[in-house]
């Protein structure tokens, strides 16, 4: 079987040769190991997808991540000038903005001054006006601003026909890239852009003292997110991966997880469905009290699933309960047996991910989050190996 075919498998409770690998890497370990600048990764369409192809090819990984949106290939022409500081990079925009790129970290862009940028109040906020909350605060990991890019702040963002060709020009490129490996796009939870437009600890506030202005925001996230899935969708990716990261328990109840969360990712699940796509969902942290509650919804998968002290999900007990609702990624702890692990403790973690992961199919290999930046690639290459060698059917 080829990559492609093992993870389709696997996501389908198929029979297959071995247990597929595919982790996600934190954007500052391609900053670490690929040799371009930190930059040209976050920025640059291309870039982004050479590296994600050279360090699939590297450790052998079954699948891929795009877990960033495309950019305008004239995105250099919105700079004003750019230089290096104490060893970060810095980009300064026309606009005002600049943009800090740690060596092995995501980038962070600031207002003049290096101040934070503005977020939303949701005091005044008018989600019937976008003019009032598209502002540089508000872009998850889109763009840092509407104007850098060319896109009318004012366009309506639930309508496909919006978004620029470029948008999807990462994914295709990868697509061509790595045609037998599994390619998978990414769109952020309807309560992840919640999160982002007011800023977390005031979006916190919101969901106790506004709870209906947060399911207005919540509504129109949804139409914006259905819009991106129908973008991807048409570039027929193996799977679509929906981003919820703050919606742990560390974050919300599980009472606010009911709803806030799942009726609004619940509709991006059923058109991800429906685009032929398998849906699945990252959620960080403590998630085990909301296991029964993902079961409810459309999504296929489940990835993260952060054991303890990280989390809460143990793989034995989720498995038996859901390994045959779900399909599973993940619950490698990323810091205590990935990064700070000797080798021996590393190895065993694996080979019992493997053996409580592997039967029956439905589970992919994987760190529980993102594989830290400093994490060695010899390890990662290792995972691979581990899997061919214990990890066979």
């Amino acid at each position: 079987m080829n990559s492609k075919q093992r993870t389709a498998a696997a996501m389908n409770h198929q029979e297959l040769d071995r247990v597929p690998v595919m982790c996600q890497l934190a954007l500052g370990h391609y900053f670490l190991n690929c040799n371009y600048k930190p930059s040209e990764i976050w920025f640059d369409s291309e870039t982004f997808a050479r590296a994600l192809v050279e360090l699939q090819q590297e450790y052998e990984f079954d699948g891929i991540l795009v877990n960033l949106p495309g950019r305008p290939p004239d995105w250099k022409n919105n700079l004003k000038a750019s230089e290096t500081i104490d060893n970060n990079e810095h980009l300064l925009w026309k606009s005002g903005l600049e943009t800090i790129f740690p060596p092995d970290d995501n980038a962070q862009t600031y207002q003049n001054g290096q101040k934070p940028l503005e977020r939303a109040d949701y005091r005044s906020v008018d989600i019937d006006d976008p003019a009032t909350y598209r502002m540089p605060g508000y872009v998850w990991n889109t763009w840092h601003a509407p104007e850098l890019w060319g896109i009318d702040p004012q366009a309506d963002l639930s309508d496909p026909a919006v978004y620029p060709a470029w948008f999807t020009d990462t994914l295709k490129e990868v697509q061509r890239l790595a045609p037998h490996v599994s390619i998978h796009a990414e769109v952020f939870s309807p309560f992840t852009h919640l999160m982002e437009l007011f800023g977390y600890e005031q979006a916190l506030i919101a969901l106790v003292d506004d709870p209906g202005k947060c399911h207005e925001a919540l509504a129109v996230f949804t139409q914006n997110m259905l819009a991106q899935v129908e973008v991807y969708a048409a570039c027929k990716p193996d799977a679509i991966l929906v981003s919820s990261a703050f919606a742990g328990a560390g974050f919300i109840s599980r009472q606010m997880y009911e709803e806030f969360v799942t009726p609004y990712e619940d509709q991006l699940y059923q058109a991800i469905r429906q685009h032929g796509s398998k849906s699945y969902v990252h959620t960080c942290g403590a998630i085990g009290d909301r296991l029964d509650l993902m079961s409810k919804t459309s999504v296929d998968g489940i990835d993260t699933l952060d054991p303890p002290p990280l989390g809460t999900v143990h793989l034995e007990e989720a498995k038996s309960k859901y390994g045959e609702r779900f399909f599973f990624k993940g619950n490698l702890d990323a810091v205590n047996e990935m990064l700070g692990a000797d080798d021996e403790t590393f190895e065993q973690a694996v080979k019992k991910r493997i053996r409580i992961g592997k039967p029956g199919s439905g589970y992919i290999l994987s760190s529980a989050c993102s594989v830290a930046p400093h994490v060695k690639p010899e390890r990662l290459k290792q995972l691979t190996e581990l899997a061919a060698q214990f990890g066979e059917y």
